[in-house]
């Protein structure tokens, strides 16, 4: 199975940050800027210079006197605690109508696969934060609510990637998922806020709202995006066909035409219209995407106009 992340992406995200509109300050410093601001910007510190850092923030008074380069803060250096949640139910173990004639590895085709691509957006997320010297925590859920959760314990560094590819790359779909469940469990038990990714397709009979309302009630800062493949978005299947659901295993036999077909766009556009109008009231980044965007695009274009990585 190809990597999670190469040598050439990971230098492209190097020096990318996550971007918080509200920090949490910890009990150590992390390598970003607080957005909380006076009614002026005003001069903080001081630190080394390291490559990369923009020229214009240089001292060169001090550089006269004492030929050190130090760059000039402005805003406090905060902490930002970034989680990762991943959907690990069997729905995001898809690739496609094809993919159930597909075997072994082969069902985790980088090009289709929604867990695949999922753990591609949490590995990238998790790196910056990393880099950042951030502290990144990632969870898989699955089952119903979080029994068969798998969490990976608080770490920072860059030096702790290996070990977070590792652990994303083990986690496996399972079971069915209630979002909402999983979600107030999560919100409950951790007692630290900050920066909260889902990454599903949010395909949970009982929705995810009620839980994305505990996530924010608890203090964190969410962010979604949601992972579909392209036959979910718009499907071509026709004709008379068995359909059976990739979590519970109940089927249901359908003939499928045209007219079938627009309903079903109707409803999948209601779907996510109902998505896009919670989390725009409740201030929550939401990104759709299908797994025929490209990686690479997704993580450095689309998350950068959104303004969730700078």
């Amino acid at each position: 199975m190809p990597s999670l992340l190469d040598e050439d992406f990971l230098r492209k995200i190097d020096r990318l940050v996550l971007v918080s509109k509200r920090m949490r300050m910890g009990s150590l410093k992390g390598e970003r800027r607080s957005v909380k601001r006076g009614t002026s910007v005003e001069f903080a510190d001081y630190r080394n210079y390291t490559h990369g850092d923009d020229l214009r923030q240089v001292d060169w008074n001090i550089y006269a006197r004492l030929e050190k380069v130090f760059i000039k803060l402005f805003e406090e250096e905060e902490e930002l605690t970034v989680h990762m949640l991943l959907d690990c139910s069997r729905s995001m173990d898809w690739s496609g109508p094809d993919s159930e004639m597909l075997e072994g590895d082969n069902r985790a085709n980088p090009t289709y696969n929604k867990l695949w691509y999922a753990k591609r957006v949490a590995a990238a997320i998790s790196y910056m934060g990393l880099a950042a010297m951030d502290r990144v925590t990632i969870s898989g859920l699955s089952a119903l609510g979080n029994s068969n959760e798998l969490r990976m314990p608080i770490i920072r560094g860059k030096n702790q990637t290996v070990r977070m590819i590792r652990f994303v790359e083990k986690l496996q779909a399972g079971g069915t998922e209630d979002l909402n469940t999983a979600l107030r469990n999560y919100s409950s038990q951790i007692r630290y806020g900050g920066l909260v990714f889902l990454i599903s397709d949010l395909l949970t009979p009982g929705g995810c709202f009620e839980g994305l309302r505990a996530l924010q009630n608890a203090g964190f800062e969410v962010n979604v995006i949601n992972v579909l493949s392209p036959d979910e978005i718009n499907p071509v299947l026709r004709g008379d066909l068995k359909l059976v659901d990739i979590e519970t295993g109940e089927f249901q036999e359908v003939s499928i035409d045209n007219k079938a077909l627009e309903m079903y766009r109707q409803e999948f556009n209601l779907w996510q219209r109902e998505i896009i109008d919670f989390c725009q009231r409740r201030a929550i980044n939401y990104i759709q995407v299908d797994t025929t965007v490209p990686f690479d695009d997704l993580v450095l274009h689309y998350m950068r106009r959104r303004g969730l990585v700078a």
